[in-house]
């Protein structure tokens, strides 16, 4: 199948591992050259890059901490000094505690916040300034939290919405020029950080138990929706969360 993404250029947001590796390698599946970056395991970012370029393209390991504009101007210019431009970004880095509310901090709830939604800005005004070949695309991503209650998820789920509120606005923004910016809504998927979940059997079990499709979300379910935003047969998406769970969130 030929998508049209040969010779475009990505940046995948927290790619070493979980959802953001399966979208860094779907991407090179269809030969598009992928920055990997990370935050703390350079080993995972280093295995990832080693992925990609078995696959016949160009890859580029660049730590930064995308909650820090000075790491985010570092690493867009890491970018163009070696690619000289982009065409693809997927937000994927995300961190939160997960605590009950009565549990929470300001401190907690700003962290959060930041990094899952408020990075989305200098990232946005970063990568439109790249020079790109033809148009260029955003694709942020999201979690059901976002428009649902998950216990122990206060901080992460409102920092999800406003995530999905910044896509809508942005993308109206953007899109006169030539940039398309959508959100991409899991539900759960059983990767490294829901082990950070106290509830993380329970919300497993329940999962699998109340979707239609009869099995959990995979990280590759997630990229084949964020490589298909990528291309041209979605050029008349704009501003929309797409929501990627097996139907779970369409039963009451």
């Amino acid at each position: 199948m030929d998508l049209k993404l040969r010779n475009k250029r990505a940046l995948v947001t927290g790619s070493s591992r979980g959802i953001g590796r399966a979208i860094a390698l779907s991407l090179a599946d269809f030969q598009v050259d992928v920055a990997i970056n990370y935050l703390r395991n350079r080993q995972k970012a280093e295995e990832t890059a080693q992925e990609i370029e078995s696959r016949g393209v160009r890859s580029l390991v660049v730590k930064g901490n995308v909650a820090r504009p000075d790491h985010v101007e570092r690493l867009f210019q890491t970018i163009d000094d070696a690619w000289g431009g982009l065409e693809i970004m997927v937000s994927n880095a995300a961190s939160g505690v997960l605590k009950p509310a009565r549990e929470l901090t300001l401190h907690h709830f700003d962290w959060a916040m930041h990094i899952n939604a408020a990075a989305l800005l200098p990232l946005i005004q970063h990568f439109s300034r790249l020079p790109s070949q033809g148009e260029k695309t955003l694709v942020a991503v999201s979690s059901l939290g976002a428009t649902r209650a998950i216990p122990n998820y206060t901080a992460v789920g409102a920092s999800k919405a406003a995530l999905e509120s910044m896509v809508r606005h942005l993308s109206a923004e953007y899109a006169p020029e030539g940039i398309r910016i959508n959100a991409v809504s899991a539900g759960t998927v059983d990767t490294d950080a829901l082990k950070h979940f106290p509830n993380r059997e329970e919300l497993l079990e329940e999962s699998r138990r109340r979707t239609p499709a009869g099995r959990l979300v995979e990280p590759q379910d997630v990229a084949n929706t964020v490589v298909y935003l990528c291309t041209q047969y979605a050029s008349m998406i704009h501003g929309q969360t797409i929501i990627v769970d097996g139907g779970y969130s369409i039963l009451a």
